[in-house]
């Protein structure tokens, strides 16, 4: 296993279903951890680079509805 971690900025505020959506995120095979930074801006995630690629890991989080660009 590789763990790495990449930052994502948020392009709209999470709202409280984005936070539940976070939970969905997480259980996906792979991802380690999602962080949410304190300035509710952005969120980095820890994952198994073995098994997934930064743009599954962000299609895993558009996929729940919430919209990141990589910085």
């Amino acid at each position: 296993m590789t763990k790495v971690q990449i930052r994502f900025r948020l392009q709209k505020p999470l709202d409280e279903p984005a936070l539940k959506a976070i939970a969905t995120v997480h259980a996906k095979y792979g991802i380690q951890k999602i962080k949410v930074a304190d300035s509710l801006d952005a969120l980095t995630v820890e994952y198994d680079a073995t098994r997934l690629r930064p743009a599954e890991v962000q299609a895993a989080l558009a996929g729940v509805g919430i919209s990141v660009v990589t910085e």
